[in-house]
């Protein structure tokens, strides 16, 4: 099973593309090659995100958005809880120790 992030996701609580278990998982994004951290909302089909305009804000104390259009990527930071990925082997294995 691939374990893949939406093609829309959101970090504003009154957007319908909001879901708050995935935001805790972690998502990464890159943004025409480049890895952002500052990213509001995503979609990953449409080709956007929305990102912060500094410190401005709305009369309603909402972050002012810029629109971006290019390549997105997004993946999840951290497995579901619970779920043992493939890295998480024990490393100690007979065939892995050098012999005398």
């Amino acid at each position: 099973m691939t374990d893949t992030p939406p093609d829309r996701l959101s970090i504003n609580s009154d957007s319908p593309y909001f879901d708050q278990p995935l935001l805790e998982r972690g998502i990464g994004i890159r943004f025409k090659g480049v890895e952002r951290k500052d990213v509001e909302e995503y979609c990953i089909s449409e080709g956007w995100i929305r990102v912060a305009l500094g410190k401005k804000v709305d009369r309603k104390g909402r972050a002012l958005t810029l629109k971006l259009v290019g390549e997105v990527e997004a993946w999840f930071e951290r497995p579901v809880a619970g779920e043992e990925t493939a890295g998480d082997e024990p490393a100690g294995d007979a065939q892995d120790q050098p012999t005398a």
